[in-house]
């Protein structure tokens, strides 16, 4: 049976948005991907754009409030993706058997140009997708062992 994992933000409009699409598409056999937010702020544009230059299409993602989860679904890991989340969210102990902290710098933050706002979409894309990765072999050499 496929492992629960719920990412988690402030507005599930982009990183959380990346992680669920990176871990459906890395691991998708063996996890179920999960994202939300403090509150729903929508998908943002730019999150899906520097994903379809990937070729992961999460326009059809849509951003949900950790309210839709919580006392409904349990999951075998959750994983705060932001320290405002971090602050916001002490309930989710009870929803997860295990909670991880990543924090990833908010790319819908960034200021300058359309080229430097994407630009900074894409580091954070490249940092969460290398992240999932190395969990994704951390997770699998810990199962060999045991």
């Amino acid at each position: 049976m496929p492992k629960r994992v719920l990412f988690l933000c402030t507005g599930n409009s982009a990183r959380s948005q990346m992680a669920e699409a990176f871990l459906r598409t890395l691991a998708g056999d063996k996890y179920e991907a999960y994202s939300a937010g403090m509150e729903a702020k929508g998908l943002h544009p730019m999150t899906v754009q520097v994903m379809a230059e990937i070729g992961i299409d999460v326009s059809g993602q849509k951003s949900k409030n950790i309210k839709e989860y919580m006392g409904r679904m349990t999951f075998d890991d959750a994983v705060i993706v932001c320290r405002k989340a971090e602050d916001d969210c002490p309930r989710i102990n009870a929803d997860a058997k295990r909670i991880h902290r990543w924090l990833f710098d908010d790319p819908a933050r960034a200021d300058g140009t359309d080229e430097e706002k994407l630009a900074r979409f894409r580091e954070v894309r490249d940092q969460i997708e290398a992240r999932i990765k190395l969990w994704l072999a951390e997770t699998e050499e810990a199962e060999r062992v045991i």
